[in-house]
Parts: C-alpha cells; sequence; structure tokens
C-alpha cells in the first residue's frame, strides 16, 4: 500500500490504521450503550384498540419487562385501518430502542398484501426483535346460531350464502384473515364486518349483534367460560391445553389440514442499534421461560416461541407470502 498524503497532511496510511483502531471502541461503546438500556420509559405501542389478543400478550410481556429491567415499558394503543395506523408512527420514529411495537400475523404478515398505497413500506420497516407467541384461533357463535359444532355452521352457511356475519378486529386482522381461510377452505359465503380493534367487535358479538368470529384464545375464551359464546373448534392442528375438549376445526368441519394460527412479537423501527435489538431478544426469550408466564399464557391459549431475531424475521418473510397468496386468491379489499 502506498503512503499517500491524505487531507490535511496526513499519510492515508495511519488514517487507515487509526479507522481500524477505532472500530473496536466503537462496538464496545455501542455494547456499553446497551448495558445501560433503557434509561428511561420504552413505548411498546399495540397498534389495536385494548382487549384483543395483541393488547393482552404485550401487556403481560411488558409487566415482566418493567420489572426485570427496572425501567418502564409503557403500553400505547393506536388502532386503526387494521394496525396500520400504529405500524406507520412506529417505523417513523426513532430507531433509538424506545418506541417498538407488538406486531403479529395481521400488521406484518398480512397488511403489506392488502393494504396498497401506504406512505411507508411495512416490509421494510421494521427490525425483528423477537417471536413472543404462536396463539390458536377459536371459531366462536352467538347462542342464537342454530349450529352445535362446526359442520352443522357450514351447512347453515351454505344454505344462505352470505347471511352469516363475521367480526374482526379491522381489515387485515387476524380474524379476518382467519375468517376468510375458513371460508374459503369449506367453500360457503359469509358476511364481514370490520371493527375499530377486538374488544367492540367481542361485545358486540355477546350482544347478539353479529353470528360469529374466529379469534384468539385471551379475548375468545373468557366469555365461552361464562356461557356467553359457544365455541366449536380451534384452529391449530392440534387441540389446545386451555380447552382440551375443544375440537380442532380440522376435525369438526371435516377439513383436513386446515390451520390459521396468529402469532405475535416485537418488533423495532429499522435501524434501530444490534446491542439494543439484542438484549431485548435475551430478555423477552427469558421471561417467556418464566414458570407464572408460561402459565398465564398457556391459560389464554397461547405458547410461547422466543428465537433469534434471524428466524423471526425468516418467518415473517414465510408469512407474508403464505397469507398474500390467499389474499389475491380471495380477492380480499382493505375497505
Amino acid at each position: 500500500m502506498s503512503d499517500q498524503v491524505a487531507p490535511f497532511g496526513v499519510p492515508r496510511r495511519a488514517l487507515l490504521r487509526a479507522a481500524g483502531l477505532a472500530m473496536p471502541a466503537i462496538m464496545v461503546a455501542s455494547r456499553g450503550w446497551a448495558a445501560g438500556y433503557p434509561d428511561k420509559p420504552v413505548r411498546v405501542v399495540v397498534p389495536f384498540t385494548p382487549g384483543g389478543s395483541t393488547d393482552i400478550l404485550a401487556r403481560a410481556v411488558a409487566q415482566k419487562l418493567t420489572e426485570d429491567l427496572k425501567q418502564s415499558f409503557v403500553i400505547d394503543n393506536r388502532g386503526g385501518a387494521g394496525g396500520t395506523v400504529g405500524s406507520e408512527m412506529v417505523a417513523r420514529s426513532a430507531p433509538d430502542g424506545y418506541t417498538i411495537m407488538m406486531g403479529h400475523i395481521g400488521t406484518l404478515g398480512v397488511n403489506p398484501t392488502l393494504y396498497q398505497g401506504l406512505s411507508f413500506d411495512i416490509a421494510k420497516s421494521f427490525d425483528p426483535i423477537v417471536m413472543v407467541a404462536e396463539v390458536a384461533n377459536v371459531l366462536v357463535v352467538n347462542p342464537k346460531v342454530p349450529a352445535e359444532n362446526t359442520r352443522e355452521l357450514i351447512a347453515l352457511a351454505r344454505k344462505k350464502p352470505g347471511g352469516l356475519t363475521y367480526g374482526s378486529g379491522g381489515n387485515g386482522s387476524a380474524a379476518h384473515i382467519a375468517v376468510a381461510a375458513f371460508a374459503q377452505a369449506a367453500q360457503i359465503e359469509l358476511t364481514h364486518v370490520p371493527y375499530r380493534g377486538t374488544g367492540p367487535m367481542m361485545n358486540d358479538l355477546v350482544a347478539g349483534q353479529l353470528d360469529m368470529t374466529m379469534t384468539g384464545g385471551p379475548p375468545a375464551l373468557p366469555p365461552v367460560r361464562s356461557g356467553l359464546l359457544r365455541a366449536l373448534g380451534v384452529s391449530s392442528k392440534n387441540r389446545i391445553e386451555a380447552a382440551p375438549d375443544l375440537p380442532t376445526i380440522a376435525e369438526s368441519g371435516g377439513l383436513p389440514g386446515f390451520e390459521a394460527v396468529q402469532w405475535y412479537g416485537l418488533v423495532a423501527p429499522t435501524g434501530t442499534p444490534r446491542p439494543i435489538i439484542e438484549k431485548l431478544n435475551q430478555e423477552v426469550a427469558r421471561i417467556l421461560k418464566d414458570p407464572t408466564l408460561k402459565q398465564r399464557l398457556s391459560a389464554e391459549g397461547a405458547e410461547a416461541k422466543p428465537g433469534t431475531p434471524e428466524e423471526f424475521g425468516a418467518y415473517i418473510t414465510s408469512e407474508r407470502e403464505r397469507w398474500g397468496k390467499l389474499i389475491r386468491e380471495a380477492n380480499l379489499k382493505a375497505d
């Protein structure tokens, strides 16, 4: 290498040597910054109104992070447009680790295809932190619906196409996509009624303003246990610990191979320092092993699924491809 003179009269070789020495120092400083993280409250955005699975799981994780890291992890519900309102806010936030989001199958896997013409690119706006849990959807009906099992519900829907209504937390929400997948598999026509969140939708379902939905165990199972709703099946491959007597939709509906589960995980704005991503990943993975939290999740039909940021990122990509195909085939619209 020639020892040409760089600007300010400094030999180029000396500059390169100094840069090489500086890189480890920068890395050490970055790790040191992560070691002191967080030193102020962290905002955990839930892109839906309170009461749904995303909100329930986010609060459970935020509570444990607050206890263990001795700093507040504050839930900020920003519902609207199937989660895109809250997602955009997070995407445009400073990538400093102090604004993160509890994403899920809808916001990360479905919306990139369902919502066209957004002012931000969902697929490129977030760095994955950690997958938190997988939740089986529960197919529930209002007791007024004359169907005691999934087969009877399918038969009823075939007798009056479009006559049964189903609610969801909004276009692109997990319930919207799960029921669309169910309708496609069963070859039935149902009428979608989107809400601005799972909580308001469940209130109307219990009140009899809707016929059915298929949503996560956390909001679905309590009204089932209290007799306000009737559960017909779960959307997972296997029965769930929280409701072992409830059959799968595949077995109870005569739909072999049917599966439509929800999943949830934390993401941060693209460009968030890697040491912070890794610290949050390790902390969440650790607390998900806590027996008390595991029992709480299990009771609500959720199964902890922690892994590396890379594994979560690869899973998001695969789900985006899977559900994007269904959206195009079923001609689903976000209107």
